[in-house]
Formats: structure tokens, C-alpha cells, sequence
């Protein structure tokens, strides 16, 4: 009896389960490209974007030449991008722009495609691959629309990267450092004022260049020791010529007066 039942639930279910199919999954199975294409774009509207998304994948393939191709991709590159996937709303965001070049919409796919890139920019420590390729997408846009709107906004937003960048690059040296690996120090914070000349850290920067420098004379061997004492009054001098008044300008004096000194000293050792 109870083998009955069981069998009599299961094959009740089995024949509703057809019947229990949402309109999307009747839609989605249906093989019928017309009506999968309507209602991508009805979800669309709906701000249904991953079932708009599903549904664009089936059909956009048969759209060469179609009226509505314009319309579809671009629909499904914004459904990438509302579902977070900013790679490829970047990558597809690109497609269009390129593909429909006569579009009215083509501004707006080149600036979407940059700004993808842009929310994938991660926190400075990170890989800031991503913050690079926003920022060329960002500078292309303001090249090819120079008359945008939106130029304002780029430029706002390419400085942030940048800054990002500039970030970066100051925690590489300032890590060289703290691990007192003091050449590679002065070459990363060389680098990054060649880089960004403009950046508010340039100050503290050159302070670091000339201690790394002092602090790799320190722990050279003997027949390194006077040009690198050289190099680091050198150094010295330049910040002293840039920031005579600066916050660090005391300290770098002092360090100069020890490279000299040093300097002299490690000449009579070598004469001796």
C-alpha cells in the first residue's frame, strides 16, 4: 500500500511539473527565437538583468543584420554590468563601440567601458593592472569626444587613479625600505618621482631617497663607501635646494654633515 502511494505522488508529479514551469523557464526552453528576444528586452525594462542576460545569450548570435542587434547588445552589455560583471560589461561595452560606430550610443558604451574598468580597480596594495587599463580607457574617451559632458568627469576620475598609482608605487619604496633593502629604495622612489612629478608625496619622498641613500653608504663595502657618501650629500643638497624650510630640512642637514664627515673618514682609512 505504502509502495503505491508513493508511486502514485511520484507520477502525479511528474505530470505537473510541465504545468508548474514559470513563463521565464517556458520562454527560456521554448526554441522560439522571436519570443526569447521579446522578452529579454521586456526583463531588460523590468530590471530583471541576470534572466535578461540568460535569454540574450540564446539569441544574439542570429541578430547579424537584425534592426534590433544595436539595441540587444547594448542591452546586454549593461546586463553585465548591472549583474557586477565588470569585465565583461568592459570587454562587450568596448564591442559596441567599435561595432556600431555611427550609433548615438557609442559615446556612452566608450565612457561605460572605461568606467567597468574602474570599478574593478582594487585598493592600492593590490595588482593595479586594472586602474592602468581604466585610465587609458578614460583618456581614449576624452581623445575620440573631446566635446563630452563627460570629459569633466573623466578627467576627475583619471587624477583618482592616478593617485591610486602614485600610492602604490610610494608603498613599494617605503617597503624596500622598512626591509632595508635601501638600493632598491632609492630606485623605486626615483621611479616614482619620474612618474608623478606632481604628487603630494614628492616632499617625504626625496627625504627617503637621501636617508636610503645615507643608510646604503652606511652598509657598503669600504671601496663603495665614498661614492656612495658623495652621492648622498648629493642628495641632501637637492632636497635643501627644494625645501630649504621643508619639514625634513633640519634632518637632511644633519645627514649631510654626516656623509661628508663619513666621506673624509673612509678616505684617511683608505690612505693609511
Amino acid at each position: 500500500m505504502r509502495k503505491t502511494t508513493v508511486w502514485l505522488f511520484f507520477s502525479l508529479a511528474l505530470f505537473l511539473a510541465p504545468a508548474c514551469k514559470s513563463s521565464y523557464e517556458k520562454t527560456r526552453t521554448s526554441g522560439d527565437a522571436e519570443l526569447i528576444l521579446s522578452k529579454a528586452f521586456d526583463y531588460y525594462e523590468k530590471k530583471q538583468y541576470q534572466r535578461s542576460l540568460t535569454l540574450f545569450d540564446l539569441v544574439l548570435n542570429t541578430l547579424r543584420g537584425d534592426a534590433r542587434a544595436e539595441k540587444a547588445y547594448y542591452q546586454y552589455a549593461y546586463c553585465h554590468y548591472n549583474t557586477k560583471q565588470y569585465l565583461l560589461a568592459a570587454y562587450y561595452f568596448k564591442t559596441f563601440s567599435n561595432t556600431f560606430s555611427n550609433s548615438t550610443l557609442r559615446e556612452e558604451a566608450a565612457f561605460m567601458s572605461a568606467y567597468a574598468n574602474y570599478q574593478l580597480s582594487p585598493v592600492y596594495r593590490l595588482d593595479q593592472g586594472s586602474t592602468q587599463t581604466s585610465i587609458d580607457e578614460f583618456q581614449l574617451f576624452v581623445n575620440l569626444f573631446p566635446k563630452s559632458s563627460r570629459v569633466e568627469q573623466c578627467n576627475k576620475l583619471i587624477d583618482e587613479l592616478r593617485r591610486k598609482l602614485e600610492e602604490k608605487a610610494f608603498g613599494e619604496g617605503q617597503l624596500y625600505y622598512d626591509l632595508r633593502q635601501y638600493q632598491s629604495a632609492v630606485i623605486s622612489f626615483d621611479n616614482l618621482l619620474r612618474d608623478y612629478p606632481e604628487s603630494p608625496d614628492v616632499e617625504r619622498v626625496r627625504y627617503l631617497i637621501a636617508k636610503s641613500s645615507f643608510l646604503l653608504s652606511e652598509n657598503s663595502i669600504i671601496e663603495k663607501k665614498v661614492d656612495r657618501y658623495n652621492e648622498t650629500a648629493n642628495r641632501c643638497q637637492d632636497f635643501l635646494d627644494k625645501y630649504p624650510k621643508g619639514k625634513y630640512s633640519k634632518e637632511i642637514k644633519q645627514l649631510k654633515k654626516d656623509a661628508d664627515q663619513a666621506r673624509k673618514n673612509v678616505k684617511t682609512k683608505l690612505k693609511s
